[in-house]
């Protein structure tokens, strides 16, 4: 390890880890606020009768969303590799801000018409391009300020705030639902409050990343040439690693989108227990899910990342469609919360340590941009598209078929975990 990084105070080091995490989680906030609120303002911008065609609309303008994650990851991932992984993230999170902005105050279907859904697009364009970038800026610069021995456990918070904004989502959602408006009132006005809340915490989480400190290993390369820093013909020289991404994500991000942003709409539509119901559940799941990432990010410190990968992968491909048939057809609360919980234990295994498996595979002037844009285009494909297929599935009377569709795509992934090497004992960032 470069003798710099003694440089970096513990005091600064945990600085830069708690606000390169808030800023994080406001980022995922405003993305998953859509995502918790799609069943109330669903039918303000669609307006069809049927609970599952306005669902499958909402859903596809969150899958258009997910298009611009990877020019995004492009975008932003270049940025933070030419002039640093600071300046990235705080462009990132403003555009988030006017995005979550936009939608909060977007007239509905019977005001402007067409220009309802149009604007709604234009919103969630804005906003995948921003949290396309997001992932792979804050996962390089987590990375880089983490020390060697903890860098799983480090990293891993990158989730607990994915997790924590749509904790955050789902929480308001609980109050506005429990304590504060009446579902009619929810479905009228009151899905816009999230959005209001969130175009404000971006202006926080703004402030706080202008005063980061940039990472020692972006600093240690400002010698490089420019034309090898953030750029695809350079990132092209790394095809292995390139393809080590998109193999391992592939599984891990389905199933991740399958059991946090859609478990909700299932636990409606499939399951049939009211929406409050299905809030409660999804929240409390979904805590206790956030709270489990550092302890299996520490664990990797000490094993290793790929058992972890490989304890996902093995388990995933056997117990998706046994859990998820099991969930389906259950009619208790706590089954189905035991269900969803078994299910996101095992997807802890990549959740939890993803994040450093991408940034150590990539050196320094590439490692932005390499973690970001191929992790984005898959979950513009795979993760994206996972409401709505199962939507698509559910409409035919086939929606067995998507469990079976997440068990081949987690296969595939622990196939690549199978002639992986682990990447702990093998880092770029001890180069660094």
């Amino acid at each position: 390890m470069n003798a710099n990084t003694t440089q970096i105070t513990t005091a600064q080091r945990i600085k830069a880890i708690v606000g390169g995490s808030i800023g994080n989680l406001v980022e995922w906030y405003d993305w998953y606020a859509y995502a918790a609120f799609a069943i109330y303002f669903s039918n303000s911008f669609f307006p069809e009768s049927d609970l599952n065609a306005q669902l499958m609309n909402t859903a596809g303008i969150f899958f258009v969303g997910f298009l611009m994650r990877p020019i995004g990851g492009w975008m932003f991932g270049s940025i933070a590799d030419r002039i640093g992984r600071k300046k990235a993230m705080t462009l990132s999170v403003l555009l988030m801000s006017f995005g979550s902005l936009l939608i909060a105050l977007t007239p509905t279907y019977d005001t402007i018409g067409i220009l309802a859904p149009a604007l709604l697009l234009i919103a969630r364009l804005l906003q995948g391009l921003s949290v396309g970038g997001e992932y792979g800026v804050s996962a390089t610069y987590l990375s880089e300020m983490a020390t060697e021995d903890r860098r799983g456990f480090y990293s891993s918070f990158q989730y607990v705030t994915l997790i924590g904004g749509q904790l955050i989502a789902l929480g308001i959602q609980l109050v506005l639902q429990k304590l504060i408006l009446t579902e009619t009132q929810l479905e009228n006005w009151g899905w816009r409050i999230p959005f209001v809340i969130g175009a404000i915490l971006s202006v926080i989480a703004l402030y706080l990343r202008s005063n980061l400190h940039e990472t020692e290993a972006f600093e240690n390369k400002k010698d490089v040439n420019d034309k090898k820093k953030g750029t695809i013909k350079e990132l092209l020289k790394h095809p292995q690693a390139l393809l080590t991404v998109i193999g391992l994500t592939l599984g891990g991000t389905l199933a991740f989108y399958t059991y946090t942003t859609y478990m909700q709409k299932f636990l409606v539509n499939t399951v049939h227990l009211t929406k409050e119901q299905s809030t409660l559940i999804s929240f409390v799941s979904l805590f206790i899910f956030a709270c489990l990432q550092p302890v299996f990010g520490g664990l990797s410190d000490k094993i290793g990342r790929r058992p972890l990968l490989l304890g996902f992968g093995i388990l995933g491909t056997l117990c998706t469609v046994p859990l998820l048939t099991a969930l389906s057809h259950t009619t208790s609360m706590w089954t189905a919360f035991f269900l969803i919980m078994a299910a996101l234990i095992i997807v802890s295994g990549y959740t939890s340590i993803n994040a450093i498996v991408k940034a150590e595979l990539f050196p320094s002037e590439v490692r932005a941009l390499g973690v970001g844009l191929p992790y984005a285009l898959t979950v513009a494909i795979f993760g994206g598209s996972a409401e709505y297929i199962a939507l698509w599935l559910k409409k035919f009377g086939a929606e067995h078929y998507f469990y079976w569709y997440i068990t081949a795509c987690i296969l595939f992934s622990l196939l690549v975990y199978v002639r992986m090497k682990d990447t702990k004992e093998n880092s770029t960032l001890d180069k660094d």
